[in-house]
């Protein structure tokens, strides 16, 4: 497989699909789920160039770190961690908790009801979750250029993407008028995901964030990505050089 996309017989996404599989993820187990990355950093701009180095996320790096700005926080968590247990809701008295820079995952069950709650059966999911009601507006998932600000903003919200990114539009509908709720700030009515403004549709969308995957940048930085979370920076002294050790 290794060699087929190496030779360019076989696409980005089919790549990430087998590594995902072969490294037991699966869409029959939400705490398990394929993992895709973030892979572009622009969602401002009218129109998207795609041979344009800036506009794409440095994949070297892992999400919660891609803004610099948190590089200095996630470093002082993990270096200071044995002091900070004591005042964190992290019980460890016996000191038995590795250290890590981030205290959640790139990937968990909680994570995919987020991005797909407005399909079924992940609706009904996440409002079993949230104790027979749907969350907080401001919490759900409700716009992309917000969610990237948001990760950007705070070292601690280190979600990746899930494949529906490229190729499910119907996933940023709300074909089923679900009643989601209001924005606290703006009042603003959750509804269909807001897109970038470089995408005039959900099908847009995902016909460009699929390009941006199958593009010459990405192709040639894919594998810095899969070596954090598939390769030889997941765990040990590389792990915590990159700045990717999870609790």
């Amino acid at each position: 497989i290794f060699q087929k996309w190496v030779n360019r017989e076989i696409s980005n996404f089919d790549y990430l699909i087998q590594l995902n599989t072969m490294a037991g993820r699966t869409y029959n187990d939400l705490a398990q789920y394929p993992v895709f990355p973030w892979i572009l950093r622009d969602y401002t701009s009218e129109e998207l160039d795609l041979n344009n180095p800036a506009v794409f996320r440095d994949l070297s790096k892992p999400i919660g770190v891609v803004n610099e700005k948190n590089a200095k926080t996630v470093k002082d968590k993990y270096v200071f961690l044995k002091t900070q247990l004591r005042f964190s809701n992290f019980e460890d008295p016996l000191g038995m908790i590795d250290k890590f820079h981030y205290g959640t995952h790139y990937s968990n069950a909680a994570g995919v009801m987020h991005y797909l709650i407005r399909v079924e059966p992940f609706t009904t999911l996440h409002i079993q979750l949230q104790s027979g009601r749907f969350d907080c507006a401001d919490r759900q998932f409700h716009s992309i250029p917000a969610t990237w600000q948001a990760l950007m903003d705070n070292p601690n919200d280190v979600k990746e993407l899930i494949p529906e990114f490229f190729y499910f539009p119907e996933f940023l509908e709300n074909q089923n008028g679900f009643n989601l709720g209001q924005l606290q700030i703006s009042k603003e009515v959750v509804n269909d995901v807001v897109l970038p403004k470089w995408a005039h549709s959900p099908e847009d969308f995902i016909y460009k964030h699929r390009k941006a995957l199958e593009s010459e940048y990405v192709s040639a930085h894919l594998h810095e990505w899969i070596d954090l979370i598939f390769g030889y920076k997941q765990r040990g002294p590389a792990a915590v050089e990159a700045l990717n050790v999870f609790y």
